[in-house]
């Protein structure tokens, strides 16, 4: 009896984490085909900035090599994205041409880089940083110039810059905004934080705004709107992401920011379902790891047609993976009316704290240079814990306010 197809859109972290749910609970349920843009296996790419540093290899980072796929009995096209969905015919066709049937889809095309649409975007040495290639021209870069500039001062700006530095490159660091993270930290843990990578070498330029990459054949400065201009060989624009809807959108499904699913993953096509940054779930869009986790956990369950889970999304924490620099966020850490702050400050150590209390319960943490206590944190935040009895030693950590309790 012939088994049911299963088609796999996107070869990247979240897809494949579904279908390893999905053997979990049936390995021998369908006949699964996967196509990826890439000319790879399935890698981390939460660890392409460890592999730019130098502390890890391509080989370290590997999640499911071409051998697991054919031990598993999964046919992997590599480097040949689908193009088009038939959703009539239920056939999805490559760049290739070949074709597929499928009874099940599974679309899980990420997210693309947003890059900024300033005269000069499209010269050589302008480049994202998303996958594997990015970080081997990164790395030829660094290996033939000197100058780099980082525009976008966030999580992954922060880490390319780290990163290129780390290869020997001069590296600035330009933000639209006055303070590093601003999705993530607040104001005085920013400021830590910019002091620390100052002290590794980098520098940075905040409130900058800009207006052009100058150059002929390669890129060879930046200009602003003020009309400064600092030398650039290679920019790296980590300026945010977008939804890669194209496709879906083509295929005639719904779509708002990204692919919109319900709480099983499944599109509003009852034989498709999306998952990771490409999808859209009750108005939020995704881009940290462990909803992605969460995601496949359900959608893998219902592809087996073992379905009694419903996604819900949860709070993700935010760590920085710069070597020597301890950062960890969760949560509301701005909060608002009814809200109270607790804050803890060691100059000397370069100790900051700041827990956002409401209704006594942990709603959002920002922890710098001691983090060690971040996952207890997130755990009252998870559990809505009361913490009117250790009130008190809070701030001080896990081990201390047991003993208070």
């Amino acid at each position: 009896m012939n088994k049911p197809a299963l088609v796999v859109i996107g070869n990247g972290m979240a897809g494949m984490r579904t279908v390893e749910e999905l053997h979990k609970l049936d390995p021998d349920m369908y006949e699964i085909t996967v196509f990826g843009a890439e000319p790879h296996g399935n890698y981390n790419r939460i660890l392409l900035s460890p592999v730019l540093a130098g502390e890890k290899t391509m080989d370290d980072i590997m999640l499911n090599t071409r051998e697991w796929y054919v031990q598993h009995g999964i046919t992997l096209h590599a480097g040949d994205p689908v193009e088009h969905i038939d959703r009539r015919k239920r056939i999805v066709r490559a760049r290739s041409g070949l074709e597929v049937r499928y009874d099940r889809l599974l679309i899980a095309t990420g997210s693309k880089p947003f890059i900024i649409p300033v005269p000069g975007h499209q010269l050589p040495g302008v480049l994202a940083f998303r996958d594997i290639q990015d970080v081997e021209s990164m790395l030829e870069a660094a290996r033939n110039h000197k100058h780099a500039v980082v525009i976008g001062g966030g999580l992954l700006g922060l880490e390319a810059a780290n990163g290129l530095q780390r290869q020997g490159m001069s590296v600035t660091v330009v933000h639209v905004t006055d303070a590093l993270m601003n999705q993530q930290l607040d104001k005085p843990a920013a400021q830590l934080l910019q002091k620390a990578l100052e002290d590794k070498g980098l520098t940075f330029m905040l409130n900058a705004q800009t207006a052009e990459i100058v150059g002929t054949d390669r890129v060879t400065a930046v200009r602003f709107k003020d009309g400064s201009e600092i030398p650039a060989d290679l920019v790296v624009m980590t300026a945010g992401v977008r939804p890669n809807i194209e496709l879906a959108k083509s295929a005639g499904l719904h779509c708002d920011r990204a692919i919109i699913v319900d709480d099983t993953l499944q599109t509003y096509d009852p034989r498709i379902y999306a998952v990771g940054e490409c999808v859209q779930h009750r108005s939020a869009t995704f881009g940290l790891v462990a909803p992605f986790w969460d995601q496949a956990r359900v959608c893998g369950a219902h592809l087996a047609g073992a379905g009694v889970r419903r996604y819900v999304q949860q709070t993700s924490p935010t760590r920085l993976k710069v070597t020597g620099v301890d950062l960890y966020s969760v949560g509301d850490f701005i909060g608002g009316e009814g809200s109270e702050d607790l804050v803890l400050r060691d100059a000397r150590r370069g100790v900051y704290k700041r827990l956002v209390l409401k209704n006594n319960r942990v709603t959002g943490a920002v922890l710098y240079g001691d983090v060690k206590d971040g996952p207890w944190y997130f755990g009252l935040i998870q559990n809505s814990t009361d913490i009117t009895s250790i009130r008190q030693t809070l701030l001080f950590g896990e081990a201390l306010s047991a003993r208070a309790a």
